[in-house]
């Protein structure tokens, strides 16, 4: 019988298909005891994008689930849940009462992968390497509150911070913090393509074909020294065109692990037990779903169209329809697990209302029906996005108030695009960096945010921001991170949609399955082992 487990940590608070998998039923081993993971991620290098891997840039859920394997950093997410823990460092911490001097003792003997020896001032440069070339996809971002970096002696680095952030400790575990050696990784220029270096549990080596990664093989680093225990000696990551091509292959054990993303109606029939060799682990996700908006564009540019949105959409029915018990309607950026979160969609807007859209339209002499496209992406957050999307037509269409068409498009232009400010309305998911209210709020609200959206509310932006991050006691935070998400509520800069849960399916051999994901839905490759079979 299909075993499902289910994992619900506490929580306190980013490769493309291409290539079916290929080989003999019984095994996703591929003769060579290599554990054999299935993705339906896309990961291209292109025109506007060409350094999909360089830490300096990567900042989708792909590029983390390579560079968390082979980057290390001076501080990690533990297995579970709970607050950073040191890998590169041996220790860190906040050496003053205002949380603006921090303070990382490397371990003894580091090296990266190559053999070469890793000091204090690798870490320097790698992190300044990020801030200086302040790529476009937004992710040096999560680094701009340092002011200046220290090193004492070869062993020691000291960052001082411009503002008090009990965050840091998070951002420091997040790959655009990886430490790359000066020799692999110029310091005002990004590394294109797939080669990526580092002193992480992996070594990594791509299969390219036309700019796309079809496969990629992780082995394990035998000059790695961190905080994580390698239970296999080699992973094979394959990806595949669609989610049908992948369940296919695990079916005839040509893999033997699916991650993300399977549709809905595969997880359902895991669920139920279909499949005797086949264990489905569900865990508690952070995953959201939003529209976003280009502020500035004519069509959207009125507030109260974007209110109306908000009053119209239905998430229960939109969840119910598409996703079922595999997400839930989401009332705030933050999600309902995260400390901080308040339902403040639902407060201002209660139950979906034509009669209140009308109202708010009228109100702003908005002449009805409002004509817009709601552009997704056709191969990034799974099968069921164009499905979900038709819904959302359908939800505003029948309002009368709306005439909405949708548009998909393939990750590789429909990321680039977005920055570019080509969608007036998109779909967007995110995948939290680290598990907190502020991982939530700040990449969407602050300063070079990662959407490029033109929209700025200077109070969320110098006091609110600022205000939330001053105390590690994240509750004793909740009154300013209230008061942005019912600043967004108002204005609907964003619109959130629904919070998912995530999956992994596994043959019944692979162990270490529950700790596959963390709850960034991150993965942790080292988990994974091969055991026996029921």
């Amino acid at each position: 019988m299909n075993r499902k487990t289910l994992v619900l940590p506490a929580v306190i608070g980013l490769l493309t298909p291409v290539l079916a998998a290929c080989g003999g039923s019984g095994s996703g081993s591929n003769g060579d005891g290599a554990i054999v993971v299935g993705t339906t991620d896309r990961f291209t290098a292109t025109k506007d994008a060409p350094a999909p891997v360089d830490p300096a840039y990567s900042y989708d859920v792909g590029g983390w689930n390579i560079l968390r394997q082979t980057v290390q950093t001076l501080m990690s997410q533990p297995k579970g849940d709970g607050d950073p823990v040191p890998d590169a460092a041996e220790s860190c911490s906040f050496t003053d009462s205002g949380s603006e001097r921090y303070a990382c003792k490397l371990r003894e003997g580091l090296k990266f992968s190559d053999g070469d020896a890793i000091t204090a001032a690798d870490v320097k440069y790698s992190i300044e390497r990020a801030l200086r070339i302040k790529a476009d996809s937004g992710v040096f971002s999560l680094l701009s509150n340092i002011d200046t970096i220290e090193t004492q002696g070869d062993g020691e680095v000291i960052f001082h911070l411009k503002k008090p952030d009990a965050t840091f400790p998070y951002k420091l575990s997040t790959p655009v913090a990886g430490i790359v050696n000066p020799k692999d990784y110029e310091k005002d220029k990004l590394r294109d393509g797939f080669d990526v270096d580092g002193s992480g549990p992996y070594t990594f080596k791509a299969d390219v074909q036309n700019d796309e990664m079809v496969s990629a093989t992780f082995t394990k680093n035998p000059n790695y020294k961190g905080s994580v225990t390698v239970n296999n000696s080699k992973v094979v990551m394959r990806s595949f065109k669609d989610a049908d091509a992948m369940g296919q292959a695990i079916d005839k054990g040509d893999i033997d692990v699916m991650t993300r993303t399977m549709s809905p109606s595969q997880i359902s029939k895991l669920d139920a037990g279909d499949d005797s060799n086949v264990e489905l682990v569900e865990m508690s996700g952070l995953e959201i779903r939003y529209l976003g908006f280009d502020t500035n564009a004519p069509t959207v540019k009125t507030q109260a169209v974007r209110q109306a949105m908000a009053q119209l959409i239905d998430r229960a029915t939109l969840v119910a329809k598409v996703y079922g018990s595999q997400a839930e309607p989401l009332y705030s950026l933050v999600p309902a697990s995260v400390t901080g979160h308040s339902n403040a969609f639902f407060n201002k807007y209660g139950d979906p209302s034509v009669d209140k859209a009308k109202a708010l339209l009228a109100g702003a002499n908005i002449t009805t029906p409002v004509k817009l496209t709601l552009h997704y992406t056709t191969d990034h957050y799974g099968p069921a996005t164009k499905d979900e999307f038709e819904v959302l037509r359908q939800q505003l269409n029948n309002s009368g108030l709306f005439d909405v068409d949708i548009k998909g498009t393939p990750w590789s232009t429909y990321q680039t695009a977005e920055r570019k400010q080509a969608y007036d309305v998109y779909g967007m998911g995110w995948f939290p960096d680290f598990p907190d209210a502020d991982n939530f709020l700040a990449p969407f609200l602050d300063k070079n945010n990662f959407l490029a959206s033109p929209y700025a509310n200077s109070k969320i932006i110098n006091k609110l921001i600022p205000e939330s991050r001053r105390t590690a006691d994240r509750l004793s935070a909740s009154g300013s991170l209230t008061e942005i998400q019912d600043i967004v509520a108002n204005e609907v800069p964003v619109l959130p949609l629904w919070q998912g849960k995530q999956y992994v399916a596994a043959r019944d051999d692979i162990t270490g399955v529950a700790y596959a994901l963390n709850s960034s839905s991150s993965l942790q490759l080292w988990e994974l082992g091969r055991g026996t079979g029921n």
